[in-house]
């Protein structure tokens, strides 16, 4: 990869910037930083959504920044509850998915958090669905809007049985089953900003 080569760069640039909170993050942007820098196959096919194996997703989480609730989608597909996001498309920026999917899956336009912009806050990178034929490994930007918890949405119902707005309390004290294997971590992340 060089530096003219578009999103490519501005993604490496991307990941470099965050600032791990821990062991586990620090391990996935290391591992994120060496598949980045050996590869541009990094978006998924339409045609073959398990290619590339690893491949790109931007994660976005609504924060009502008055009360501190959270927006989870209950997805169709995964069977838990999720933080809204897509596949990054391949030449897309990962801020732009965010845009894109924000108004796919929400109905609304992204309105990205106050101190981060347009930027992650957390990187993971997840086994998905292992044991199964359409496995594969996702590398998650995972992006913070804010939306207070009274504005409407139109939930894409194909996506979602239905959406809810979480207390971090409420998603602490569940089951960790329920939600994507990194969301407390993303939530004790998530305090660094409303502390």
């Amino acid at each position: 990869m060089s530096a003219d080569d578009g999103p490519l760069a501005d993604i490496s640039t991307m990941v470099a910037s965050i600032q791990p909170m821990d062991t586990v993050e620090s391990s996935h942007l290391a591992d994120a930083s060496a598949w980045l820098d050996g590869t541009d196959d990094v978006f998924r096919r339409r045609s073959d959504p398990t290619e590339p194996a690893k491949h790109l997703v931007s994660y976005f989480l609504p924060v009502d920044l008055a009360s501190g609730h959270v927006l989870l989608g209950d997805h169709r597909k995964s069977g838990l509850w999720l933080p809204p996001g897509g596949h990054v498309e391949p030449g897309e920026h990962p801020a732009d998915t965010v845009r894109r999917e924000c108004l796919e899956e929400l109905g609304v336009e992204a309105r990205f958090h106050r101190d981060l912009g347009p930027r992650p806050l957390l990187l993971t990178v997840t086994d998905t669905r292992p044991e199964r034929p359409d496995q594969h490994t996702d590398v998650s930007l995972w992006f913070v809007l804010s939306r207070d918890h009274r504005d409407p949405l139109a939930p894409d119902e194909r996506e979602y049985a239905g959406v809810r707005w979480w207390t971090p309390a409420e998603i602490r004290s569940g089951d960790p089953r329920l939600f994507d294997p990194h969301m407390g971590r993303m939530l004790e992340k998530l305090t660094t900003l409303t502390a």
